[in-house]
């Protein structure tokens, strides 16, 4: 098992990654002072697979344990289902101590997370994410968040959790479009911060798709460290540092935005183009190498995912970039790589640099 720390003072807590350690959870759990009552929010899939198992567990150590099922799809990050989930919880929290379990990937664990941070004020909450996606970034950092129909993460808040358990055997059960979904954050770190990461995944990307477990926990591990250590220095986004966490998510978010959210490109899927329109862009302005622009796009393919889109209305795309909230001042916002391994947050890029390039990675 590997230990990484997020370090927040008083709100710091330990990110666990390892082989059978959804088996271990109830003891993990057990010394946080949580409270007695779990309440599981998931969804039917992963209720299936593992309630039971995780029912047993933590009633072996202790708690009591209350399954709530939400929606298997980004509809479930809705003001609607906050609402009934705040209901339910409600009505069953009578003289109970509750604290709330993510079991999910990155939709269940921002819903999740929103639900404990606003319910009596905050109740805690644990992560234990079960999707590649989810190990590497969601779970970790505190950002917790709904959609609204204009665009993706606009209601949400800082709500960090307790601990984080990274079960690496869980991932067995993701479907393969999943597992290709949640390389693109991590090459993201590698663009990001760290070059021999981004190395060791053109080097090992199909034993990670095949789900080699020595393979998977080293990128969750390194992935990991590298969003732990940005997060302690920027916990609530406001000193610029974590900004650079948002590398592909600006466009990712639009092109999610402008296909409601249908699913027809998912949350991954989404930032791989995001990743793409934001190296061309960094090419086009003459701060990135183009061999280092088509070196991130061929990562990106290579692990199967997309850099353009099909079906989307240039309109559309355009209008839900404009929403997004790392726009400041009336001005936009993107990270952009200046080679692999360093980037830079670039305001103001002329807005038919933006067109262009948008209009380049249409179908």
């Amino acid at each position: 098992m590997r230990k990484i720390r997020v370090r927040l003072k008083e709100k710091s807590y330990d990110i666990l990654i390892g082989s059978g350690l959804f088996q271990k959870s109830g003891r993990l759990l057990k010394g946080l002072g949580l409270g007695r009552d779990a309440v599981v929010i998931t969804n039917r899939r992963l209720l299936n697979l593992y309630g039971k198992r995780l029912s047993g567990i933590l009633k072996k150590s202790g708690f009591t344990v209350n399954f709530q099922i939400v929606p298997d799809s980004e509809k479930a990050k809705s003001s609607k289902i906050v609402e009934s989930v705040l209901n339910r919880i409600a009505a069953y929290d009578k003289y109970r101590t509750i604290f709330l379990v993510a079991l999910g990937g990155g939709v269940v664990g921002d819903l999740t997370g929103f639900v404990a941070s606003i319910y009596k004020r905050g109740v805690p909450y644990v992560q234990i994410p079960t999707t590649l996606l989810a190990q590497v970034d969601s779970s970790i950092g505190g950002k917790t968040a709904i959609d609204l129909p204009v665009a993706k993460n606009l209601a949400g808040a800082f709500y960090q959790p307790r601990i984080v358990i990274s079960d690496v055997s869980l991932l067995k059960s993701l479907p393969r479009r999943q597992l290709k979904s949640a390389m693109a954050e991590i090459i993201k770190y590698g663009v990001i911060k760290d070059k021999k990461l981004f190395e060791y995944l053109e080097k090992n990307y199909p034993r990670i798709l095949n789900g080699d477990e020595k393979a998977l926990e080293h990128i969750i591990s390194r992935s990991s460290e590298i969003k732990a250590g940005v997060v302690a220095k920027d916990e609530f986004d406001n000193k610029g540092l974590r900004a650079i966490l948002n590398y592909g998510h600006t466009a990712g978010h639009a092109v999610e935005a402008a296909s409601a959210y249908s699913g027809r490109y998912d949350h991954g899927e989404s930032v791989a183009v995001g990743m793409a329109i934001s190296a061309e862009m960094a090419v086009r302005l003459k701060m990135l190498r183009r061999k280092d622009g088509l070196r991130i796009v061929s990562m990106i393919k290579r692990c199967g995912l997309p850099v353009r889109v099909k079906g989307l209305n240039f309109s559309k795309l355009y209008d839900s970039l404009g929403h997004d909230k790392k726009f400041i001042r009336g001005k936009n916002r993107f990270v952009l790589p200046v080679g692999i391994g360093r980037v830079k947050i670039v305001e103001d890029v002329p807005k038919r640099v933006i067109k262009e390039v948008i209009t380049q990675h249409l179908v």
